[in-house]
């Protein structure tokens, strides 16, 4: 058999990307017909066909699925040759795309974007805010280099490396029963007065988990339903004496208004909590910045969040409110 050389190898995972020679020659920034002829030639190096031509969008035969899988991991572990002399040389740079999951974004980024990209300035650090099975999609795509995410995905092929884990918090409207109650117990949720977030969200299923609850529970307000995919829309909600919600800890960093924290009720042991991880492929490159980015974010972290984690997976947080209540009068 001919050698096969990295462009090829290039070319035919840009064309399973794009599903289009044309898209992938741009994107390779060659002809339409130099990519084409290179593809042609390594088929007839290897006697088989990777592309079904006939089919639009273009798709790989059986066959080139599985060379192309491992025309991936050549081209990943190739450029991997550059990451270890650049980590060598202590050089922390490069593009880096990154997915951060909505229950997140909005709270943890503002935590840490600026001591990252000051402290290294050579990264280009491009985020967009997509839910966990966009994430994971694109991570098995090589579209997205890393994500930050509740685990665990159970997921073939992609690796997670936990960072902390986040407890729930129970926000009630100013007439909810609960509010007679220092602490929650899960037994004392109800799926009959929730607020929840849009189909696709994983918040959204591991609340209605908590709740223990079925769908079809009779709802406070039957003639009115509604689910948003942003958790402050849902806090406004509660705000107008509908119901509650759960909310992340990092969602109410913020909070320093006392009529504010005295809708919050944290959860009597044990305490629910989300593992939140970086993930990324099993062939990931960029293991730099991926270590960067985690150190950075394990140093902002309220010193709540940096307790280990317990055997049933729960934060004890016993004089937690009162903490918080000190820190942010």
């Amino acid at each position: 058999m001919k050698s096969i050389t990295l462009t090829q190898l290039h070319y035919i995972a840009e064309v399973a990307k794009k599903q289009s020679f044309g898209l992938a020659a741009k994107a390779c920034f060659v002809t339409q017909p130099t990519l084409s002829m290179q593809i042609q030639k390594l088929e007839g190096d290897l006697g088989v066909i990777l592309f079904d031509r006939s089919k639009k969008p273009v798709q790989p035969t059986p066959t080139g699925r599985k060379i192309i899988e491992q025309a991936r991991v050549v081209l990943q572990e190739a450029f991997r040759i550059e990451e270890l002399i650049e980590t060598e040389k202590g050089d922390i740079k490069g593009a880096f795309k990154l997915g951060v999951i909505p229950t997140l974004a909005p709270y943890l980024l503002p935590l840490f974007l600026e001591r990252f990209i000051t402290d290294y300035p050579k990264v280009d650090l491009v985020i967009e805010e997509l839910q966990t099975a966009t994430i994971i999609t694109q991570l098995k795509e090589d579209t997205l280099d890393a994500g930050i995410l509740v685990t665990p995905l159970h997921q073939k092929g992609i690796i997670e490396k936990p960072l902390f884990h986040e407890p729930f918090v129970v926000y009630l409207s100013p007439k909810h029963p609960l509010q007679k109650v220092a602490k929650v117990s899960e037994k004392e949720l109800s799926l009959k007065d929730i607020w929840l977030l849009n189909e696709g969200h994983c918040f959204r299923e591991q609340a209605m988990d908590l709740c223990k609850k079925k769908k079809t529970a009779v709802l406070e307000h039957p003639n009115l339903v509604f689910e948003s995919g942003n958790l402050e829309t849902l806090k406004r909600l509660v705000d107008s004496n509908f119901g509650y919600t759960l909310l992340p800890y990092l969602a109410i960093l913020d909070m320093s208004d006392r009529n504010v924290k005295k809708k919050l009720r944290f959860f009597k042991p044990p305490v629910p909590t989300r593992e939140v991880s970086i993930a990324y492929s099993r062939s990931f490159l960029k293991q730099g910045i991926i270590t960067a980015l985690g150190k950075t974010i394990l140093s902002i972290l309220p010193e709540e969040l940096k307790k280990p984690e317990t055997k049933n997976r729960t934060i004890d947080l016993p004089s937690f409110r009162q903490e918080r209540t000190q820190r942010i009068s």
